[in-house]
């Protein structure tokens, strides 16, 4: 995809944090597959007293933090889903904390939560493995700006990299 860069006119700048966290020279499918194999190493490696820890008041624990990192993973490839079938219906943003707040994470065990992400992370390769080059570079409407298929494939890679430095600096 490096032939065709990708342009600000799909994504809002608030991804941009996470387009860069993605290796956007290589194939969405590819960087799925290869972050499929880092984030269940990293997770399963972290210590149990760890799971529930939060490194201040109010911040999420790190089990609460894999749980995010899949229902944004869900709605990402949704959103992916709806703009590649030419959906032009807008899609609005959803609030990312009620998400965690009303997740349990604190009721499961993190082996739990890694058997979930592997499964949407296999339901997301076999979608983005559908689409061909046309319909990668196709736009539609979430949370108010314009996003191409191709982008919220790799805004999924970056936001769960983004994620894994953030436990690596804070939590470990």
């Amino acid at each position: 995809m490096s032939s065709n860069p990708i342009e600000a006119k799909q994504y809002h700048p608030y991804y941009k944090t996470y387009l860069e966290k993605a290796n956007t020279d290589s194939s969405i499918v590819e960087g799925l597959k290869e972050n499929l194999n880092v984030l269940v190493s990293f997770f399963s490696d972290i210590p149990e007293e760890k799971h529930n820890y939060a490194y201040a008041e109010g911040k999420w624990t790190v089990k609460d933090i894999l749980l995010h990192i899949i229902d944004t993973e869900r709605i990402f490839a949704y959103r992916a889903l709806r703009i590649a079938r030419r959906d032009k219906s807008p899609m609005v943003g959803f609030e990312q904390d009620d998400y965690v707040a009303n997740g349990s994470a604190v009721k499961r065990t993190l082996e739990n939560l890694i058997e979930e992400y592997k499964a949407v992370r296999q339901a997301t390769i076999a979608l983005f493995n559908s689409f061909d080059a046309s319909t990668l570079l196709q736009i539609g409407e979430a949370s108010g700006a314009a996003f191409s298929v191709r982008v919220l494939g790799y805004i999924t890679i970056g936001h769960e990299n983004h994620h894994i430095q953030i436990i690596k600096e804070r939590y470990i």
